[in-house]
């Protein structure tokens, strides 16, 4: 057990801080949850699941609270699908008993977002108990969610307390198992974004955090063969990855250290399956596929050169009205508020591409090398993939292969983060 995880003196110069209090894995996990509530002092929990997790993992949980004598109000949402929105977060909240002084969601990604969201407006303390290995943010402090149409990293509370019950987690249904891990190798795309971007535009970057990540990334990649036999010390060092990649978002206080353009992909995937009623797949299947695409894309970047004249040219007669044009065609009413960023981020202006491009020129030889240092070559991808079950094109999964080239144009607009979509623009790459 440990109270409040601080990292003083980090040589970044900063101090970095997790709520999280404790972290409980292993067969029967589950049946310390008692202690986890009266550890923070609580009484009467307030329990959140689905109609899935109900039956994964829910009623194990009410079936512990009944046998410790535990008082707790139980909802389960009505819907056999929970999108992670205003109206999932906001039923939340009026549903919430006052009397509850605990959230204990059960569950993994949409129902820990909300459940986040909720533990952080009511002021409670908050349990997440896991229902699959399938998704990194159960210790961050961020809830991933969609706003009138638009993929959003909200602040919100992290688990005081993670539950990762072997017994259930085993249990999962194997594509959330491979989920879970295509969340993992998004990191090598992120980790190489998030260094790129500190030559580039002088981001803020830790070293010890990306060491975090990777370290929790290799966790499970060394652990891939035997998770989807559900090996049980596999899908523990597959959970406990996920979770450490959490407390590295809660360091470095924002989602940087473990998604990038990759994801961009799935959040657009998303929201046009949100907008216009197109199929999607698990957030990590589709993390996995935009990792393999953008990974393929960097190590083609290998073969190029930068040219100043053609990327200045570029930049200067893009012809912006269209871009926005066809990206609200792409999603949906979720472009309005991408448009709307644009007037603070600024990454299209002039003078902004200019220095950009300066610092890239300049750079370009440790772009390269950072290119070789954090991501695997496609062909090293496809072994893991195979071992995975995870798809290499769009092909295999529900996507439309004809949307690629759009959702890689348009991934540079989802946020204000530098990623790959963004590097090409600049230096007018055609890999």
């Amino acid at each position: 057990m440990f109270e409040e995880i601080k990292r003083v003196g980090c040589r970044c110069g900063r101090t970095h801080v997790c709520s999280v209090r404790d972290v409980v894995t292993g067969a029967g996990a589950v049946k310390k949850l008692p202690e986890s509530l009266k550890m923070l002092g609580a009484s009467k929990p307030f329990v959140v699941t689905d109609k899935n997790t109900l039956d994964a993992a829910g009623r194990d949980v009410l079936s512990v609270l009944d046998g410790a004598g535990v008082a707790y109000t139980p909802f389960t949402f009505a819907d056999a699908v929970i999108k992670p929105d205003e109206h999932a977060a906001g039923s939340l909240i009026m549903h919430f008993d006052t009397e509850c002084d605990a959230v204990i969601g059960v569950g993994s990604g949409v129902i820990n977002d909300c459940c986040k969201i909720l533990a952080a407006k009511t002021k409670r303390p908050y349990i997440i108990v896991a229902s699959a290995p399938s998704m990194d943010g159960f210790a961050s402090d961020t809830s991933s969610v969609e706003i009138d149409g638009l993929k959003v990293s909200l602040p919100a509370k992290s688990a005081d307390v993670i539950i990762g019950d072997t017994d259930i987690l085993k249990k999962a249904p194997a594509r959330m198992l491979s989920s879970g891990v295509g969340d993992m190798l998004a990191k090598y795309i992120s980790i190489a974004e998030w260094r790129i971007s500190a030559l580039v535009n002088g981001e803020y970057f830790c070293a010890d955090i990306a060491e975090l990540i990777r370290a929790s990334l290799k966790k499970c990649t060394d652990n891939a063969e035997g998770l989807l036999r559900r090996d049980e010390k596999a899908v523990e060092a597959v959970f406990e990855g996920l979770v450490g990649v959490g407390f590295a978002m809660s360091f470095a206080g924002v989602t940087r250290p473990a998604s990038g353009g990759e994801h961009y992909f799935s959040h657009l995937w998303d929201m046009r399956g949100l907008e216009f009623g197109y199929p999607t797949e698990l957030h990590g299947i589709q993390c996995a596929l935009g990792t393999y695409i953008c990974a393929s894309i960097y190590h083609r970047l290998k073969d190029f050169t930068p040219d100043r004249e053609n990327a200045l040219r570029h930049a200067e007669t893009f012809d912006l009205k269209a871009h926005f044009d066809g990206l609200t065609r792409f999603v949906g009413k979720g472009a309005y508020a991408m448009i709307k960023n644009e007037k603070t981020q600024k990454k299209y202006d002039i003078e902004n591409h200019h220095a950009r491009l300066d610092k890239i020129i300049a750079h370009y030889n440790d772009i390269l090398n950072i290119i070789d240092e954090e991501i695997p070559t496609p062909a090293e991808l496809e072994k893991l993939y195979k071992i995975l079950a995870l798809p290499t094109r769009a092909e295999d999964t529900v996507i439309d292969p004809s949307i690629i080239p759009d959702t890689f144009e348009y991934s540079k607009d989802v946020r204000d983060k530098y990623v790959l979509a963004r590097l090409v623009f600049d230096t007018d790459a055609k890999p």
